[in-house]
């Protein structure tokens, strides 16, 4: 048998190495962590349900993995994206996560991370030609765990 690289995107392909790579990890976390993985969706939305923003991310295991979080630009510096934040710290707190991790371009929001709690673990330079940040928040009281 031999076998080819190809760059097909059909959704049968996507789902085989993400369901394999699942698979994978599963055997490695403990059993208590097992199972615990649940896609986040949180939105702005007006009355007639328009959406201006939201925080879309993860819980998986013991974290709370934040993809994007967008605000619309004429809502900006209105509290909404803490308001967003806050939120998912919450519901990340009540699913037991042990800390927050997102990733953020120097030009994004970093200032507003690092306002919120986050501190930085890694950078990137040259990443578009700016610095990519990769930031994480503890939110579990480590005395208690």
């Amino acid at each position: 048998m031999s076998l080819i690289i190809t760059s097909n995107n059909d959704s049968s392909s996507k789902d085989y190495v993400r369901n394999k790579m699942s698979a994978f990890n599963y055997m490695h976390f403990p059993d208590d962590l097992k199972g615990r993985y649940e896609e986040l969706g949180l939105y702005l939305v007006n009355d007639a349900g328009d959406v201006f923003g939201g925080i879309v991310g993860e819980f998986c295991w013991n974290w709370l993995e934040i993809h994007y979080l967008y605000v619309e630009e004429k809502f900006r510096h209105a509290g909404y994206g803490r308001a967003l934040l806050r939120e998912a710290e919450k519901m990340a707190r009540e699913k037991q996560c042990d800390f927050i991790k997102l990733d953020t371009l120097s030009f994004q929001a970093l200032d507003f991370y690092l306002k919120e709690g986050f501190q930085v673990y890694g950078t990137i330079e040259n990443a578009g030609r700016h610095t990519h940040y990769y930031l994480k928040k503890d939110i579990v009281d480590m005395i208690n765990s």
